[in-house]
């Protein structure tokens, strides 16, 4: 399998709003953010340009996490790190809240690459690290690719009021799907939802309208922004950022490398 670039939203603009979130709420250190920046820039494709899915694939065939390469690399900056919720009750993480190490993954429901992650890398993380209790994976909405991107994001919020998130992830990842065609409309979100097992449906769209799913879409959005994230999926591993579907083996070096 090779590495796989990031998908880029069509327009890398973001809403005044996100300018005063992190002033108070998301003060990262400066050579933790710039690191993320660079390794988003270090891959081609993660630009936000226009070029299709295909366009970026092509170009980025060559890309690599900031863990490869000959140096060791060198300790995550605490206020990365600190970015892990272990919030037991977090309907929208998976894992031990006291696993040794955390995934955070920042993440669209119309992102082929995302897609591509949670059929041929998330399976084998939960099976060799998760159900060990080495890793615990923290999911971030990170809408990027317009109106269906933020419905399917609300949409995974509100299944997770119901404890049903990570069956709605499997159900939408389960096949890759055209992007912003309709695929996402409320009544096939519903659909979705009930075919993850969301067992009220009624309450699963009231959900999803309620300014309290925009609240939580909204701060993981800022938090991804806050760090320099334009891309998906990007992670980090115990503060260290990985870009893109890499392959398997990627992922598993740098849990194992965070486990020691």
């Amino acid at each position: 399998m090779t590495a796989s670039p990031p998908s880029s939203p069509s327009s890398p603009s973001r809403p005044a709003r996100r300018k005063t979130y992190a002033a108070g709420a998301l003060l990262l250190a400066a050579a933790a953010t710039a690191a993320f920046a660079l390794t988003l820039d270090g891959s081609n494709g993660s630009d936000g340009s226009d070029g299709s899915d295909d366009e970026r694939d092509r170009g980025a065939r060559g890309a690599t996490s900031v863990e490869s390469g000959s140096a060791a690399p060198a300790p995550a900056d605490k206020s990365l790190l600190a970015l892990a919720r272990r919030d037991a009750s977090d309907a929208l993480a998976v894992g031990r809240a006291d696993a040794p190490v955390v995934m955070i993954e920042y993440s669209d429901f119309q992102c082929p690459f995302c897609g591509r992650f949670a059929r041929e890398t998330k399976p084998e993380l939960l099976r060799r690290y998760v159900d060990e209790g080495i890793l615990r994976i923290e999911w971030r909405n990170f809408p990027v690719f317009g109106e269906e991107s933020q419905q399917a994001a609300l949409a995974g919020w509100a299944a997770g009021r119901q404890k049903k998130f990570w069956e709605f992830h499997d159900v939408v990842y389960a096949e890759p799907r055209e992007r912003n065609s309709g695929e996402f409309s409320a009544d096939r979100l519903a659909a979705m939802a009930r075919e993850a097992g969301v067992p009220d449906l009624a309450k699963f769209r009231a959900d999803m309208a309620s300014g309290q799913a925009r609240e939580a879409v909204e701060k993981d959005q800022d938090e991804g922004f806050g760090l320099g994230v334009s891309s998906t999926p990007a992670f980090l591993v115990n503060g260290k950022p990985i870009l893109g579907a890499q392959p398997t083996a990627t992922f598993k070096d740098a849990v194992e490398a965070a486990a020691r």
